[in-house]
């Protein structure tokens, strides 16, 4: 008995290597994430001799860093800076629309009865499947058919189509607004706009963080677009700007040598300026996205 009790107390040694190989593999994709972002945080801080020649994960000097930053916002007489107020326009425009849009949109797949209304749900899935890069080439011929080729709304408008916005809002709706408090609204004597103004959408407001978060992001982010909209660089966001900054790169580019090409260290500082506005909104906007990420978990 006594031997049987001191097996039961005994780690059990398939339990022990389970977790090792478990703590082993975490360790290793923490890694795998966590080195570049490192070496990019620290690379911004060495001159370009510096960057080849000294440790990886050294730190450089400030020196080298305000150096870096002027190189980068004096770029083709500052067009960094530009690019940033592009990015910024395209995709608050873009943001701006998606929820006038996608929010009613949602509710009112979620609580009115109409015809064809499971027919657009099952649309709007469909259409969250197809790949945003195929449908590049017929939004561009669309928009060139009516001379929008090169102007913001050329990236504004195809941005704002955002159909997980829209189903992300139908599912909130159905399954975590209670139907008596809409009904109770109705006969207090609201109609149906005023149902969603004044009760609905102030309920809804984790979720409508959500959306906006998520449509901004990819906004932000969006590449094959706006290069495929804009035939000039005066009209790049930063993404795409960023394509010109490593074709100026000697190092990916030996035939940009001159006066107004770049270094690793600054295609490295620019890199990190592209995504800062990223990790504003989300440092800012955690606690909403918490709450709309939980939101629909439990029905009525």
């Amino acid at each position: 008995m006594a031997a049987l009790s001191a097996e039961r107390r005994r780690p059990s040694l398939s339990g022990w290597s389970g977790r090792s190989i478990l703590g082993v593999l975490l360790v290793v994709f923490v890694l795998f994430f966590a080195v570049p972002i490192v070496w990019l945080l620290l690379a911004v801080t060495k001159s370009s001799k510096t960057l080849v020649v000294a440790n990886p994960f050294s730190l450089g000097s400030w020196s080298d860093l305000v150096t870096n930053w002027h190189q980068l916002f004096d770029f083709q007489d500052g067009a960094v800076t530009t690019w940033i107020g592009n990015s910024a326009l395209y995709a608050i425009g873009a943001l701006v629309i998606t929820l006038l849009v996608s929010i009613p949109a949602g509710y009112a797949l979620a609580l009115t009865e109409f015809r064809l209304r499971q027919a657009l749900l099952v649309l709007t899935l469909v259409v969250m499947l197809i790949p945003s890069t195929a449908l590049v080439l017929p939004i561009f011929l669309e928009l060139n058919s009516i001379g929008l080729i090169g102007s913001p709304l050329s990236v504004i408008l195809p941005m704002s189509f955002f159909p997980f916005g829209v189903y992300l809002t139908y599912i909130y709706f159905s399954t975590s607004i209670p139907r008596d408090i809409l009904a109770a609204a109705r006969i207090d004597g609201c109609n149906g706009f005023q149902v969603f103004t004044r009760v609905a959408l102030p309920l809804a407001a984790p979720i409508v963080a959500l959306v906006a978060f998520f449509s901004f992001v990819q906004n932000w982010n969006n590449f094959f677009l706006p290069f495929v909209m804009l035939p000039s660089s005066d009209g790049y966001p930063v993404q795409v700007g960023l394509t010109s900054l490593l074709a100026s790169t000697p190092a990916f580019n030996p035939s940009s040598a001159g006066s107004d090409s770049v270094q690793l260290p600054t295609l490295a500082l620019g890199t990190i300026v592209s995504i800062l506005p990223v990790l504003v909104v989300f440092l800012f906007s955690q606690r909403f996205l918490v709450a709309g990420m939980t939101a629909g978990g439990t029905k009525e």
